[in-house]
């Protein structure tokens, strides 16, 4: 058992960028794989189909999200014991692991099925696309079960430090599901779309399989499952899992705002939600690196490193998505004439990112910070962050702000949430470094400083 790149005593840029750049591409793919059933929908079914797909993938984030965020406390748990060197606590931690995702997913798809109609009728989709929106989100939970163990499988690969499961398992599903939406369109019209989603998470499932047996990097000792790796997968996937749900949920309740505005917004707000993922794809991958590594140098003592990888990651980070915002903001309208859509969507996907403009780099900064307080075990803490970002900051700022602006209130909710999280984020990181309990060496290395 040994960690595939040495985050200990490598140099800080260099094995930061062996674990980013490929989770960057898995990233980038995820958007790719995002972007291709709204490509073909708003080209195939219009502006109707991209409301109703809109309406329903709102959901569809927060499932996602959820499976991702219990990745991220699970890389944390491995990551620590990757860095103590514990071959066989790794072996019993993942069978409890794999057990808990597929029960906790199965029962999110019964709840799903049997109230699908009722959260979006809640969340006022309009009544013209309601019934594809509740089609959509039946058939996709059925795959969302192979998702949610699939990203399990990436977050323990990604705590050993192994930089291309993620992005070899997103192309091949990128190409799967490229390639059936436009047959399962034409077959089945708007539920093809998920048909087409459904199949290619499976065989993502199926894949990831066959890359553990392939590579044997780690063993999964099912009677060695233990009621204590349990509780402490619990005590690191709940608060990661809360995290990361709530942009999504925030995302849902947006668009709980722009719905009585008419579908014309509505398909606004899908565009440009698709094109934020060019930006949130890279920061989501900075995040997810700098937990993995964060988490590994906090199981080997060596917090001194742990801060290096969040400088480098800030600094790096911070100048990517600053170019990136400039590309979509500067395109924005000629970007959105992808998604088959007119000059009215168009602007409003313009007057979106004109507004939230510089909000994005802060993104990248806060979810830096977010992703060494999480790394360091302090789980809790970056769930607080998250909450205040999404919910307690921009949900009533866009209560206030639409009754004066409309839909300029909402876009500026965005923005201002993102100034307030970033200044909570920094506070909190200097509250997490002076909390007992951290280790912390200073007799490093010169070359660990570049």
């Amino acid at each position: 058992m040994k960690s595939k790149i040495d985050f200990i005593n490598g140099k800080t840029n260099s094995s930061l960028m062996k674990l980013f750049i490929p989770l960057m591409l898995a990233m980038t793919l995820t958007m790719a794989y995002s972007m291709i059933d709204s490509l073909w929908v708003g080209n195939m079914l219009g502006k109707d189909g991209m409301s109703a797909l809109t309406a329903s993938t709102a959901i569809v984030l927060i499932l996602n999200s959820l499976a991702m965020g219990v990745g991220n406390g699970v890389s944390v748990m491995i990551a620590q014991l990757v860095g103590k060197k514990d071959s066989e606590g790794i072996s019993k931690a993942a069978a409890t692991i794999m057990v808990v995702s597929l029960i906790s997913s199965t029962v999110i798809c019964i709840l799903g099925e049997m109230f699908a109609e009722v959260i979006l009728t809640k969340m006022g989709t309009p009544a013209d696309v309601l019934g594809h929106a509740v089609s959509y989100l039946r058939l996709y939970l059925i795959g969302n079960v192979a998702l949610f163990v699939y990203m399990q499988f990436t977050s323990i690969f990604r705590a050993f430090g192994d930089s291309l499961f993620q992005m070899k398992g997103m192309l091949f599903t990128v190409i799967v599901n490229a390639v059936l939406d436009p047959v399962m369109i034409s077959w089945w019209g708007f539920n093809g779309v998920a048909i087409a989603t459904v199949l290619s998470e499976v065989l993502c499932l199926i894949y990831a399989l066959y890359y553990h047996k392939k590579k044997a990097m780690f063993t999964i000792n099912y009677k060695g499952m233990s009621f204590d790796n349990v509780k402490l997968m619990c005590k690191l996937c709940i608060p990661t899992a809360v995290q990361q749900i709530m942009p999504a949920v925030s995302s849902a309740v947006m668009i709980t705002f722009i719905n009585p505005v008419g579908t014309t917004a509505l398909a606004g707000y899908g565009v440009a939600r698709n094109l934020e993922l060019i930006m949130f794809m890279p920061t989501n991958a900075m995040s997810m690196a700098v937990t993995s590594i964060v988490g590994q140098c906090k199981g080997a003592k060596r917090m001194d490193r742990a801060k290096d990888y969040l400088k480098s990651s800030m600094l790096l980070g911070g100048v990517l998505i600053g170019i990136l915002s400039l590309f979509v903001i500067g395109f924005s309208p000629l970007l959105s004439m992808c998604f088959g859509q007119g000059a009215e969507v168009a602007a409003i996907v313009s007057h979106f990112f004109t507004i939230l403009s510089i909000g994005y780099v802060l993104y990248l900064l806060t979810s830096c910070i977010q992703g060494f307080i999480t790394g360091i075990g302090k789980a809790g803490l970056a769930m607080v962050l998250l909450v205040f970002y999404y919910v307690l900051f921009r949900i009533p700022i866009a209560i206030i702000l639409k009754a004066r602006l409309g839909l300029s209130g909402i876009w500026a909710a965005f923005l201002i949430s993102h100034i307030l999280a970033c200044i909570l984020a920094t506070a909190m990181l200097y509250y997490s470094q002076k909390s007992k309990g951290l280790e912390y060496e200073t007799n490093l290395h010169p070359s660990w400083r570049t």
